[in-house]
């Protein structure tokens, strides 16, 4: 696996985002804490570049290691699925009923750094398969430009 960006991610415009959280929230189910994106900065038919700002008033700062918070790996993985979610759905949007897509599985995922409060994470996701049922994207997410993780999702 590479260390480099899935692709060029020079087009996005963070002070100009493609979408705000209003509209991660228009696409997305997801509420409350569970949100685990803050914006989508860019997209395409095929790839998104997202972001999630890191805060230290998060529900898992306190006990996610005490004394030296660390954002889990887990809602690394689940932010890149909720960018993935976002680039499928997206098209959908004055859909009536656009349907749903579940997170059903996560293959190759590498933890390659740490993220912590303070820090803002941005994404990538890459369309690779889909179909009726499921789409599969590959998926990165950065700090300050070194590559944090990997994940098939």
């Amino acid at each position: 696996m590479s260390t480099e960006p899935l692709f060029d991610i020079s087009q996005a415009d963070f002070d100009a985002p493609m979408a705000d959280l209003d509209l991660v929230k228009r696409i997305n189910p997801h509420r409350g804490p569970m949100i685990q994106l803050s914006g989508v900065a860019w997209w395409t038919a095929d790839e998104g570049i997202g972001w999630r700002d890191i805060g230290d008033d998060e529900f898992w700062v306190e006990g996610h290691i005490p004394g030296r918070p660390l954002f889990p790996g887990v809602l690394m993985i689940e932010a890149a699925a909720q960018l993935s979610s976002f680039v499928i759905q997206i098209p959908k949007l004055e859909e009536e009923n656009p349907g749903f897509l579940g997170f059903v599985r996560s293959d190759d995922t590498v933890f390659r750094g740490q993220v912590v409060p303070g820090d803002r994470m941005v994404l990538l996701a890459k369309l690779i398969s889909q179909n009726r049922r499921r789409f599969v994207s590959r998926c990165q997410g950065f700090v300050r430009d070194a590559l944090v993780f990997e994940t098939t999702v």
